[in-house]
């Protein structure tokens, strides 16, 4: 995968890109990136990228032209149109789904604005997705790139060492993961739940399933509207209700 970061401060990245997974997915080729200040791509003499919006108000807005120019510019080599990721409060929320979504692609470009946002023409003609970390503002859209792309190279086969590890992640397949010990069994007096030292792993298979049902009913039942349960589900979600 190649991914292009449209930013006015790449050095926001470094710390980021050369840590933890990110790093060792770059060590392992599973993906490749390329900071693009845009600034550089501004034809008017002063080099500025933002303007007063029209109709007046307050901040300034980033202009379209220097945008528009930079992904021209790093896609002109793709063999097909990359998905162009637009980084805005007002985007789609992300999701695990969506990180799935976007791991299957070969090139990505995500846009990073600052000041009071983007030329509209920006949004209706450029780009292929909008996308929100949460319902708040930060002052640019650095974190939510870092956030997005995290979530997305983590995905890409073999960066995870192992396979399991993504499809039992929360929200993988509609609920939250249930709960994990480790050694001691017994820390201080509090002690890991028999089933899981008992070796029974259809035992311990139910367990988890009852714990991740009870954990997503308890913390996000918003997920349960969405989600198909099974008969079995049905009972155990039933018994959590009548508690």
């Amino acid at each position: 995968m190649r991914i292009d970061i449209l930013t006015l401060f790449p050095e926001m990245f470094e710390g980021v890109f050369n840590s933890s997974i990110l790093r060792k997915a770059q060590e392992l080729e599973a993906f490749d990136y390329n900071y693009v200040n845009f600034r550089e791509y501004t034809v008017n003499k002063h080099n500025k990228v933002d303007d007063y919006p029209y109709g007046g108000g307050a901040g300034m807005v980033l202009t379209p032209q220097p945008i528009f120019d930079a992904v021209k510019d790093v896609t002109k080599q793709s063999s097909k149109k990359p998905r162009v990721v637009l980084m805005c409060p007002q985007g789609q929320p992300h999701s695990q789904q969506k990180a799935v979504e976007l791991s299957k692609e070969d090139h990505l470009v995500f846009i990073c604005g600052h000041y009071e946002g983007y030329d509209e023409r920006i949004r209706e003609h450029l780009v292929t997705d909008e996308i929100s970390i949460g319902d708040y503002v930060l002052t640019g859209g650095e974190l939510g790139a870092m956030v997005v792309i995290d979530s997305v190279v983590r995905l890409l086969p073999g960066v995870l060492g192992n396979e399991a590890s993504a499809p039992e992640d929360s929200f993988s397949n509609g609920l939250l993961e249930h709960p994990h010990y480790t050694r001691p069994a017994d820390f201080r007096g509090m002690k890991v739940p028999e089933v899981l030292t008992s070796g029974n792993h259809a035992k311990i298979e139910e367990w988890r399933r009852q714990q991740s049902l009870k954990r997503t009913y308890e913390r996000r039942k918003d997920l349960l509207e969405n989600y198909s349960i099974s008969e079995q589900e049905e009972k155990w979600l039933q018994k959590l209700k009548d508690q």
